[in-house]
């Protein structure tokens, strides 16, 4: 995937000016910067959710994407595995329960979102992002909200369940890329 010369402004505020950088297929990549440098802005971008005032993107066209966002994306009245079977209507429930449970969620019980927790509702948005049919995953600083052991264990997850996959995760948190075995990008702007 390559990004040549990207420039994006919101309101006469420049968010991205003329970005360049290379992300490599078939492995997880952090893009890190500071907080309002533009991360989310270019993950939109990439996404086809924003256009660019500039510039060019290849390397994404025909490949099926999937994302985290950064706040929760659930269908608030459906239970979890009726939120993943959204994305996903061909998997059988009993390995959606499975996979729920390795990521300690247990078995679905009628219950909506809406009453999970915060960091619950977290782990049922990644379980349906990396359940659903993709090329290419995009997760925006998805391990935030959780302590230690549970980030521990769900960054475990992405990595062996992403194996050979193109993922593109944006986190402000060094140790993040260095678990997840990511390379590192930091995002510079002219």
């Amino acid at each position: 995937m390559k990004i040549e010369n990207i420039t994006k402004t919101f309101d006469g505020k420049v968010v991205l000016k003329n970005l360049n950088m290379e992300i490599p297929e078939g492995c997880i990549t952090c893009i890190m910067a500071p907080s309002g440098a533009g991360k989310t802005t270019l993950l939109r971008i990439l996404m086809g959710l924003e256009d660019a005032d500039s510039g060019i993107v290849t390397g994404l066209a025909g490949k099926r994407i999937s994302a985290v966002f950064q706040e929760e994306r659930l269908c608030e009245q459906m239970t979890a595995v009726e939120n993943i079977l959204l994305v996903t209507p061909s998997l059988a429930v009993q390995t959606i329960r499975q996979e729920l449970g390795k990521l300690g969620l247990g078995a679905d019980d009628g219950q909506p979102v809406s009453e999970l927790s915060g960091g619950m509702r977290r782990r049922v948005s990644i379980l349906r992002a990396l359940l659903a049919p993709y090329d290419v995953v995009f997760l925006d600083e998805p391990f935030k909200g959780f302590d230690y052991e549970l980030k521990v264990q769900v960054m475990a997850y992405v990595r062996e369940r992403t194996t050979g996959k193109t993922v593109i995760v944006v986190t402000h948190d060094i140790q993040e890329a260095f678990a997840l075995d990511a390379g590192i990008i930091e995002l510079r702007c002219e």
